[in-house]
């Protein structure tokens, strides 16, 4: 098989458990490059935060930010976005507040979140990972549904922190009763993302390969979170970190190593090394 798309996940794959990106992993990235490999990036991550670490990787192409719901190269001028319309919002908000949470309205250039202090030992030490705080404004008030009130919003997701997970449960049951234009994804037991409906890393990569005209079974595909399972699966080649949860490896048709034994670099030796240039291929007429 021919690839001609790596996508990549960002925490838990490109970068080692310190945050940082190894030496082992640029070279790869730009070894991939060289060989015409369209690269990109799928992640949760705002897309302030994926461009900043693209341009560290030295890609210049369209990112999958927000989980699937915006994909661009340049901030203001998205080739696709997904969001959640302002009146329901605005009841999904007031509905939230009647819990003990913290509500995170995401987008692509800040996030607005209501200043509600986690006591859950757990959450208290929760590192929000939509934006860096040098490139996203991250702004609190007291209350959100004040706010928007006056200034409507229409986020591209919405985070919500409990202290309890009975009441995630019973969030995400009345959401699902009442709204069907979005769709509640439990991270865990305490932290809940509402999302546009249909909005997911894999649609976001599908419409980005379809409009370059690259077919799924082109792509590989790797990853290491539970949003990156369905990813994983339809992809020609769907590759799990080494530090992945089982059932993101059992997904995957190829296991690599842990993100602090350089599995993406591992990745690229072993699946391009022996792949002709895209461009010499193309000369061949063996792709188009």
């Amino acid at each position: 098989m021919i690839y001609r798309m790596l996508a990549i996940n960002i925490d838990g794959t490109l970068l080692q458990s310190n945050g940082k990106l190894h030496k082992s992993t640029k070279e790869a990235i730009d070894y991939v490059q060289q060989k015409g490999i369209y690269v990109t990036l799928v992640t949760s991550r705002s897309f302030p935060s994926a461009k900043k670490l693209a341009k560290a990787l030295k890609i210049d192409t369209k990112l999958i930010t927000h989980r699937g719901a915006y994909i661009a190269n340049e901030i203001g001028r998205p080739t696709h976005s997904s969001r959640i319309k302002e009146h329901i919002t605005y009841d999904l908000v007031r509905l939230l507040e009647g819990f003990p949470c913290q509500i995170r309205l995401v987008h692509e250039q800040f996030s607005l979140a209501n200043k509600y202090k986690l006591n859950h030992k757990l959450l208290s030490k929760t590192v929000f990972t939509t934006g860096d705080p040098i490139v996203y404004s991250q702004q609190f008030v007291d209350s959100i549904g004040d706010t928007i009130a006056d200034e409507p919003a229409h986020p591209l997701s919405i985070e919500v922190y409990f202290e309890y997970k009975e009441d995630l449960k019973d969030v995400q049951e009345a959401i699902g009763k009442m709204y069907h234009e979005v769709e509640c994804i439990a991270l865990n037991d305490l932290r809940l993302d509402i999302v546009p409906t249909g909005v997911s890393k894999l649609t976001g990569l599908l419409y980005l390969a379809e409009r370059l005209g690259i077919k799924r079974n082109q792509i590989v595909c790797i990853g290491d979170e539970m949003d990156d399972i369905e990813m994983i699966q339809a992809c020609g080649l769907g590759v799990a970190m080494g530090n992945a949860p089982f059932e993101v490896k059992r997904a995957a048709d190829w296991i690599t190593r842990s993100q602090n034994l350089h599995g993406v670099a591992y990745v690229v030796k072993e699946h391009f090394r022996k792949q002709p240039q895209i461009e010499f291929l193309q000369k061949l007429n063996i792709i188009k």
